[in-house]
This record gives structure tokens, sequence and C-alpha cells, in this order.
């Protein structure tokens, strides 16, 4: 068991997260001041602050002034001086250095995209750097097209056809529970009725997310289409996503409902091309439908189709991922979004599955980076990133597009710097004050518990937007 024990300072959680990317079992004692694992070697590690200076050193030995930093606030530099100890400790190194939070970009734009100061300061690998340098200036290229009294919104659909295996999103499985479906779909439809009537200006982009959107039947899809068309103010440069994330969801009739509602900007997510994966994953679908569904949008006039693929599934090497990112190239998507295989809470795969601790999918870290060597050379360029805790092999998720074809309502809700009205379960509204504070309010998760208290949750909405621009 590791022990790290906290003298001076009570940054239990970032020591917390540091710990979590050499090893599983990680916990927190605060009375008693130390975090600890269930694994690793049995050693105790000090972690002290003094007069702003971090040492960290193995209990019952003398401190090494050798790492210490002192531009750095003490709450990333304890982090940072753990992993430097648990780096030597262990003999591994992960990309991203001490940089544990969801946002590495956000750091970029601190360090004025200089990666070299980014690789100094944090022990980020090089490449890793440069990447979150040329992606936080795509990001700020962007949201300064995004006016900053403007009004993102969210509408969301926590409900799947099936669970996959890596997947802890509350979603409902519609074998047992179609019954909830129209209810569900009705509440919705209720909220944006009493909540979007009252927005005083035109929104700049709207996203359906889920969950499966498209796993109402065509009606009831088409009715919520309508409501979202009716009630919430758009203008002509409005941006509409709809993450038709699953093809076994999809048909003619709803590709026309989004298309007939001046929709341009789907997702068609395969996570694989490789059929037998989906199969063992839980997807009831095939590589070949995902492409057939794909042709078939794009004979609708469908212009901005994004997709999403899964590096380090512990079905495939880096040769399947490789493989199915160029039959994915192939397609020509305008957008192709690369998340690693991290740990959700109450996914089915486990965290050893995810985070391959014992090193039998090694290969995906190098693999990642190939792929995104051939995506920009392809003409995709990174344009927002984000990282997720239990991520295997320490990576992250990066958004790549084509010219002109990024979403714009991904930038705004992962720089955290433009308002958001979430519509659904489970959804978060955010709103951002003078000087950039921000606030959020949570939409109760659980569908029928939103189903029976729609309108609570639309009047909390109402209230919390009281005196802004928006409403």
């Amino acid at each position: 068991m590791v022990r790290v024990e906290l003298i001076g300072h009570e940054h239990f959680y970032g020591l917390t997260d540091v710990l979590r990317l050499f090893w599983t079992g990680v916990s927190e004692n605060r009375d008693e001041g130390y975090v600890s694992t269930l694994e690793g070697p049995d050693i105790t590690i000090i972690s002290e602050a003094k007069d702003g200076v971090v040492v960290t050193y193995q209990k019952g030995t003398t401190p090494s002034t050798e790492d210490n930093r002192s531009d750095l606030p003490i709450n990333r530099e304890v982090k940072r001086s753990l992993y430097i100890f648990l780096q030597k400790l262990t003999g591994r190194s992960y990309p991203w250095g001490s940089l544990t939070g969801i946002r590495p970009t956000l750091v970029a734009e601190e360090e004025n995209y200089n990666a070299k100061e980014l690789s100094r300061k944090y022990c980020v690998r090089e490449d890793k750097a440069e990447l979150a340098c040329k992606t936080a200036l795509k990001e700020k290229e962007i949201l300064d097209k995004i006016p900053e009294d403007t009004l993102g919104i969210y509408v969301g659909v926590p409900f799947c056809p099936s669970r996959c295996e890596y997947c802890s999103f509350i979603s409902q499985d519609i074998v047992k529970h179609m019954d909830r479906l129209p209810l569900y779909a009705a509440a919705l439809e209720k909220e944006i009725r009493m909540v979007a009537s009252q927005i005083k200006k035109p929104v700049n982009s709207v996203y359906m997310g889920g969950g499966t959107p498209t796993v109402f039947d065509n009606k009831e899809f088409g009715q919520v289409i309508s409501v979202i068309r009716e009630y919430i103010p758009m203008n002509s440069d409005t941006e509409i996503t709809v993450e038709a994330g699953r093809p076994d969801t999809l048909n003619e009739y709803k590709l026309d409902a989004m298309r007939d509602a001046g929709i341009e900007r789907i997702c068609i997510n395969p996570q694989t091309m490789n059929s037998e994966t989906l199969s063992k994953l839980g997807r009831r679908h095939t590589a070949e439908d995902v492409i057939r569904m794909y042709e078939l949008a794009r004979s609708k006039g469908f212009t901005n189709i994004n997709m999403d693929l899964i590096a380090g599934l512990k079905y495939e090497t880096e040769d399947d991922y490789l493989a199915s990112l160029n039959k994915v190239m192939e397609l020509e998507p305008d957008n192709i979004t690369v998340h690693t295989l991290y740990k959700k809470r109450r996914a089915v795969m486990t965290i050893d599955d995810v985070m391959d601790l014992e090193g039998t999918r090694r290969g995906t870290d190098k693999a990642v980076a190939e792929g995104y060597v051939s995506l920009m050379s392809h003409g995709y360029e990174p344009y927002y990133m984000s990282r997720q805790k239990d991520t295997g092999h320490g990576l992250e998720t990066t958004g790549f597009s084509k010219a002109n074809k990024a979403c714009y309502y991904n930038v705004a809700m992962m720089t955290d710097k433009r308002s958001v009205l979430s519509f659904g379960a489970g959804g978060v509204s955010k709103r951002i004050f003078d000087q950039g504070r921000l606030e959020r309010c949570p939409c109760i998760k659980d569908a029928m518990g939103y189903i029976n208290s729609v309108e609570q949750m639309a009047e909390r909405k109402i209230a919390f937007f009281e005196g802004s621009c928006y409403l």
C-alpha cells in the first residue's frame, strides 16, 4: 500500500488524482491527513509545503530540493512534486505529466500557448504540449466568433436501445422501459415550451445529445424536433446538432425530419469499425450499418457529419484502432472525435479493463499519436480537447474538424466561457457572470423523476437565469 501523508497543506484532491495515474483503489482519509492506494509497494511518502516550497520524500529520509519549483501555485506544485517522485519510484511516466484536469487547453492558454513552458512546468510530453497549444489557439479562434451575451442550448435524451459495456450514462434500456419514451418526450416538450418561450434573443447553438436522441419512434422524434424549432429562437446562423450516434436508431424518416427542420449537423458514431468488437460491446449494429447510414445521410444533404472513435478498447489492438480510423477517414466526415477509453463510474467495464495497468495494450499511446498525424495530413485540425479521470494510458479526447466545420457548441460548453441552458434529465445549465464567474444549475438525473417534476425543473431554470440578458 502506498500512503501519502500531507504536512502543511490540504490538497487531497490533487494528490489523489496523481496517485490514480499509477494505481487503482485510491482513497482519502482527511481526518488523519493522508491518501492511500490498495496497490503498489509498501511505502509512506510525505508531501510537505512550508514557506511556499513543496517537497515530496519517503518518510524517514532527508527531503531533496532538486526538483523544487516556486513559480507554481501550491495546489499545482504538490501534484507536480508527487508526480516526479512516483515517476522515479516506478519508472513510469504519462503523456500529460502532472496535469490531471479536464482542460489542458486552459493551462496552455495560461502559458501563452508556449509548449516548452507547458512541458517544463508540468512534465507534459512534448507532443502533447504542442497538441494542447495548437488546440487552445483554435478554441480561442472559435470562441471569439461566439458573442459573450449569446446562449447555447442543450437538449438531453438519456435513453439508448442497449447499454454499451464502457458506458455509465443514465440511459434506460428501451426493451424494458419502452413506455417511458412517450412520457419523456411529452415532459421534454413541456419544459421547452415553458422556458424557451421566454428567451429574449436568438441562441448561437442547439445540441441535442444523450444517450441517443434518435431512440424515439418516428412520430415522437418528429414532434420533439418540431417543438425545438418552434419554441427556441434561432436565426440563420444558429448551429443545430443532433447526436444520431447509433445507426440502428436511424432511418429515412428521421433523417428527413431533421433536414426539413433545417438541421445540417449530425453525429453518426461507430466507436469502432470492427463489427465483432461492436457486438462484444453491446452495440446492436455493424460497421456496415454505419457506412450505409452515413451514405444515406449524405444523400439527404447533411453537410456536417461527426463520427466518434474510441482508442484503447479492451477487445482491440492498436492496429485495430488505426484500421477503424482509416476506414472512417475514407468516408470523409467533416468531424472526427477521438476518445481514449476511460472508466465511467457505473460502467460494466472494470477499472482494470480500462486502465490497462498490466500493459496488454501498451501500443495505444503510440497508435493515438500516429492517428493524430494521419488526421492532420488528411486536412483535419484539432479544435477542442478534454481529459477524464481513469483514462487508459493517461490520454485524452480530441475533436478534429475540417476547415470551417468545427462544432461551436462543443467549444462554448468545454471552455466554460459561454452560458448554456439545458433541457432534459441530467443536464446542467451554466450561467456566466461578469469577470467570468460561473454558476451551475443541475437538473434531476433520473428520467422518471424528471417526468414527474418537469414543471419544477423548468421554474428552477427560469429563476436561475433571472436578471440575465437571456430570459
